[in-house]
């Protein structure tokens, strides 16, 4: 999606689903993909003393390292501390993820370096892969290209959010979850956005 701007006019809903899956789980320990600026850690979780965040570029980190002391904060890609083990770590049941791009490679990561099953298991995403669908160039991305072959191009973005669900029903089977509740629903610029949230047990 490179070259695409980013579409930021969807705070307010990210924070919604947020602080409604908050209230699925009992102490969450948080762990936020791409930390950014922290916008959602101020609306979200600054009262949680224990989490992790991962963020890429050296300036946000250190705005992060600032405003949460207490918090694990890592200047690298979420995606080689998931493999590494870091969810299994610090025992993570909150899992925050907020690439704007494809989500899919960080949540097969958290499944795929996750020794200990920790549940339930909350999952909170945006997810930006539904303007690139719209663009025909959904056989493009790898995390795609199963359910392109199955359903056609069109029709993955015409129900994308439904797609999404049965995308994430099936990897959590595969690592011994099962889906309790979901949400889903398009936002942001001509609805190119989508959110979701489950819990898995």
């Amino acid at each position: 999606m490179t070259g695409i701007k980013k579409d930021n006019s969807t705070l307010k809903r990210k924070v919604s689903l947020r602080k409604k899956l908050l209230k699925e789980i009992d102490n969450p320990i948080i762990c936020e993909t791409h930390g950014g600026k922290g916008q959602v850690w101020e609306r979200c979780y600054k009262d949680f003393k224990t989490g992790v965040v991962f963020e890429k570029k050296e300036d946000k980190s250190a705005i992060l390292a600032a405003q949460r002391p207490t918090w694990a904060v890592y200047e690298s890609d979420c995606i080689i501390g998931m493999l590494g083990g870091i969810q299994d770590l610090f025992k993570i049941n909150f899992l925050d993820i907020d690439p704007y791009g494809d989500p899919w490679p960080v949540i097969d990561a958290f499944f795929t370096g996750q020794k200990e099953k920790i549940k339930p298991l909350v999952i909170a995403v945006n997810d930006g892969l539904r303007l690139g669908v719209k663009m025909n160039i959904a056989w493009t991305y790898g995390s795609l290209k199963k359910y392109v072959e199955k359903y056609g191009n069109q029709s993955i973005y015409k129900n994308y959010v439904d797609i999404c669900q049965e995308m994430l029903e099936e990897k959590a089977s595969d690592h011994g979850y099962e889906m309790r509740l979901w949400a889903g629903y398009y936002c942001g610029k001509n609805k190119q956005m989508t959110h979701y949230g489950c819990v898995l047990n």
